[in-house]
């Protein structure tokens, strides 16, 4: 009995020291459930691996802060390394990893602000007792966990669809980032409230405080979400704006040939009476170079390129190609949807391999670039290979990756240093170069 009565004075005995020391385990619950409550959100996938970094390094940062800065000050510093190790750890776009870190944080902080002063007047307690005595935080923090589970069950089990956009220009990032910014100022603002004056204010104006903050993230995140969505519709229509001019041109093609095509034929047919072989097969490599034309433009469409930024950009280099008489030769046989890698960095990394391609080919006297798209599933890798005539044939493929080099006039070789630091943030990226007497290739392998 007297060993009972020991733990009972102890559980409601203001006792700080005490309860830092509980805090220290009960971390990792809050850890774990804010982690499921940022995954759940955006839909987001991980490893195991990931998941146990990601509590173990925040569960350290969370105890040496507690010791080293007072609270609820420590709460502030928490919240930026929560933040940062989500974007780190589970390697997810920055803007994503962002809106998801706050929208959690806001769901954390607006639960404090339903439940702390009904619990201060049930128990009729103020928030130092709360703060110091085990027994009530420990009451506090179950009935804190188990609204955070019905959170992660909600958004696991509802449609929660956020039209977030794989690509966002910077005047959007900007406004998006603002937004943010005073998201994340509100919950400090809310979160020094609820731990200096809970008790001191009446329930109604608590509760109005919490209709407020419910009422202006939930103003906020809809407002994000039509931004995302006209981000989404405006690049949309981009590539619909695209892919018309592809099937006009298309169409233009189509049309020369069918009115060319009794030509054709008996062009073919004179080479053949005549058995003028060598005649037939150069007037057929000339006829392929246009039907090679023809093929590139029916795979120029958002249909096999299912992905609207890469789309864009591709369209936008051959028509680059183009303008410089460049043949441009495509197959395409890669799923975009399962790129495993950021569709950010990738687009960055083809970009500048495309323009130095056809930079390269431009000045050469055969003018011609090779790419392909296709899934090496015997290797388990995907494989995009850029191959491209050049002049220079002097070319170092080692000296080229370096920052300033370049063997281009007026040219500040950046791009492929760019490349290089691009593939270093991948460890399921490589980049092999080399050189035949014709073609200088970039094979880029994602595994």
């Amino acid at each position: 009995m007297e060993i009972l009565n020991n733990i009972w004075n102890t559980l409601c005995t203001p006792n700080i020291l005490l309860l830092d020391i509980i805090s220290i385990p009960l971390m990792l619950i809050e850890i774990t459930l804010n982690m499921f409550l940022f995954l759940s959100i955006m839909n987001f996938t991980s490893t195991k691996k990931q998941k146990f970094i990601y509590i173990l390094l925040n569960w350290l940062v969370g105890i040496l802060t507690m010791f080293i800065i007072p609270r609820p000050y420590n709460i502030f510093v928490n919240y930026f390394f929560i933040i940062l190790l989500q974007y780190l750890v589970f390697s997810k776009p920055f803007l994503k990893s962002i809106f998801s870190s706050v929208t959690t944080l806001v769901i954390y902080n607006l639960i404090g602000l339903l439940i702390s002063k009904p619990f201060l007047l049930v128990f009729q307690i103020e928030s130092s007792q709360l703060n110091s005595i085990l027994l009530y935080k420990l009451i506090y923090l179950l009935i804190a966990y188990a609204l955070n589970l019905l959170c992660i069950f909600i958004f696991k089990n509802i449609n929660t669809k956020f039209n977030f956009p794989d690509y966002i220009d910077n005047e959007n990032k900007s406004n998006i980032i603002i937004t943010l910014c005073f998201g994340i100022l509100t919950i400090i603002i809310q979160s020094i409230t609820l731990f200096y004056y809970v008790d001191k204010l009446p329930i109604y104006i608590t509760f109005l405080n919490f209709l407020i903050a419910l009422i202006y993230f939930i103003i906020s995140i809809y407002s994000l979400n039509k931004s995302f969505k006209l981000i989404s519709t405006t690049q949309k229509l981009e590539t619909v704006n695209e892919y018309n001019k592809s099937l006009s041109i298309l169409k233009d093609n189509i049309r020369c040939f069918k009115h060319d095509f009794d030509n054709i034929v008996t062009t073919i047919g004179g080479y053949i009476r005549t058995n003028d072989i060598e005649g037939l097969k150069e007037y057929y490599l000339q006829l392929e170079d246009d039907c090679q034309r023809v093929n590139n433009l029916f795979l120029l469409t958002p249909n096999i390129i299912n992905n609207d930024g890469i789309y864009n950009l591709l369209i936008k280099k051959y028509e680059k190609a183009e303008s410089k008489d460049i043949k441009f030769n495509m197959t395409f046989l890669l799923d975009l949807t399962k790129l495993r890698m950021k569709i950010y960095e990738f687009a960055r990394i083809l970009g500048i391999l495309l323009d130095n391609a056809i930079e390269a080919s431009s000045e050469a006297d055969e003018k011609v670039i090779n790419l392909t798209f296709k899934d090496d599933t015997e290797n388990n890798r995907q494989l995009i290979i850029i191959e491209n005539t050049y002049k220079d044939k002097n070319i170092n493929t080692e000296k080229i990756f370096e920052k300033g080099v370049s063997s281009k006039e007026n040219h500040t070789g950046i791009g492929l240093w760019e490349v290089r630091k691009l593939i270093s943030k991948n460890n399921n990226v490589n980049l092999h170069t080399s050189v035949t007497e014709k073609y200088f290739s970039q094979q880029l392998e994602i595994y």
